[in-house]
């Protein structure tokens, strides 16, 4: 009887209207059995092991790297994105200069 008030006093979740919305709410509901199968003391050996790794400094290194690559690939793709502009800009110039040239 304990299990069903347990069940009734979690919180409902209302459905997911995207399948990226979908996935974290798995992905939420994941954590919580892990933290309640660890507060039990019958969590499995995988499940402790997840989170030791990520408690590790290897691991943050690792993702803070991630984080350093992601912002390099968005400045190399606004450099991009700028060199781009900055060819229309010439163009725009070049033409320009034609017309004061009287050149069509």
């Amino acid at each position: 009887m304990a299990k069903k008030s347990e069940e009734a006093s979690q919180r409902r979740r209302p459905p997911a209207k995207t399948p990226e919305a979908r996935e974290k709410q798995m992905i939420a509901l994941a954590i919580d059995e892990a933290e309640r199968l660890m507060l039990e003391h019958r969590a499995p050996a995988s499940i402790i092991n997840h989170y030791l790794k990520l408690a590790s400094s290897k691991d943050e290194l690792e993702r803070e790297k991630l984080r350093k690559e992601n912002e390099l690939l968005a400045a190399k793709t606004e450099a991009i994105k700028e060199g781009a502009r900055l060819e229309e800009l010439y163009a725009d110039a070049m033409d320009a200069m034609k017309m004061y040239r009287g050149e069509d």
